[in-house]
């Protein structure tokens, strides 16, 4: 298992220019503007009323620090992630950003956090995953929430499209990454003893085309507009059982209980 992990962290290395290409895509950046927009909303309104510290788990380039940045939150930022090329990359552009290079597989929390946002993390690290999210939960604030957005599938075809597209496109890995099925990945969370606040299945057409641009090159095509269009026409099954069965992701919001 662990050998899966370091062939995840190499495979990370080895795409990271390209992976930070799409991220920068402006059809990408404006579908995660509205698709985040409704996570901004449920957030809880004492969450504004003082400086939160939060923390991003397998940061990537901070993606979770920008969409929360588009809030008006006071935050005291910590990140970490287990591709050097990505921390190095990050301390070179973004020395005030407190990101540190670490393996949520063996990460061991000294402080306490009021929010966790992790993004699309937990499916490189399949074998770990529900053990990783009890571990992160463990450095929660009492009503602290861990927000998350993962690969999932609701349906057998959506799965074995997806199994297709990692086996042909480089820019996964096959024999280490794989998506999850909704109800397992609520297990996770539910298994960690946190409550669930809000439930999210935005990974319809505008998400096929657009927020993943290196899974399908050929179709990331159209303007802003385009994707707004896309957006608006299908928002109203994000959060229906369509949705959660049609869905290739989902995004969730977790609280910690008080004891």
């Amino acid at each position: 298992m662990t050998s899966k992990v370091e062939k995840q962290r190499e495979h990370f290395n080895s795409i990271a220019k390209q992976y930070l290409k799409g991220k920068e895509d402006p059809r990408f950046l404006k579908l995660q503007s509205l698709i985040w927009s409704r996570v901004i909303k449920s957030l809880p309104e004492e969450l504004a009323n003082k400086r939160i510290s939060v923390l991003e788990p397998m940061c990537g380039y901070t993606e979770g620090l920008k969409v929360l940045s588009r809030t008006e939150l006071d935050i005291q930022y910590n990140g970490f992630d287990y591709s050097e090329e990505i921390v190095n990359h990050l301390n070179a552009t973004s020395p005030e950003l407190n990101v540190f290079h670490g393996d949520v597989t063996k990460f061991e929390p000294k402080e306490k956090y009021d929010v966790i946002i992790l993004i699309g993390g937990l499916h490189h690290i399949p074998n770990f995953a529900g053990q990783a999210v009890q571990n992160l939960s463990r450095c929660l604030n009492p009503n602290g929430v861990f927000i998350n957005l993962e690969p999932t599938h609701g349906n057998p075809l959506s799965k074995s499209i997806r199994e297709y597209i990692y086996k042909k496109n480089e820019i996964f890995d096959h024999d280490t990454e794989r998506d999850f099925s909704v109800r397992e990945l609520e297990s996770f969370f539910e298994e960690a003893g946190l409550e669930n606040q809000l439930k999210f299945y935005p990974g319809l057409l505008a998400y096929v085309l657009y927020y993943n641009p290196y899974a399908f090159p050929l179709l990331n095509k159209g303007s802003e507009k385009t994707v707004e269009t896309i957006f608006n026409c299908e928002k109203v099954f994000y959060e229906s059982f369509i949705g959660r069965a049609l869905s290739f992701c989902t995004l969730t919001v977790w609280r910690k209980p008080v004891e």
